[in-house]
């Protein structure tokens, strides 16, 4: 389940479909990470063909992300069986 996120456009899309304030054009894509991220229990359960499920390094340590389009992610801590402080990266 998403517990939180750290970027509001991302949340309000999440919440409302209202993808206004993305900077994708493929949001069918973000809604469907979205989706996984919501019903996955535990990060290894992203990857999937297509999604490219990485963990960070450096200062992002600890955090994953997955591939939306070109160089944007959707990248997301784990807390127990929850993603937490959910944001867009491009």
């Amino acid at each position: 389940m998403i517990k939180s996120f750290r970027n509001k456009a991302l949340a309000r899309f999440a919440a409302t479909g209202d993808g206004s304030r993305l900077a994708v054009q493929n949001q069918e894509r973000i809604r469907r990470i979205l989706l996984a991220l919501d019903a996955a229990g535990a990060p290894d359960q992203l990857n999937v063909p297509g999604f490219r499920l990485h963990a960070l390094k450096g200062t992002e340590r600890g955090r994953y992300a997955v591939s939306a389009s070109g160089n944007y992610r959707v990248t997301f801590g784990w807390s127990g069986v929850d993603a937490v402080d959910v944001e867009d990266y491009h």
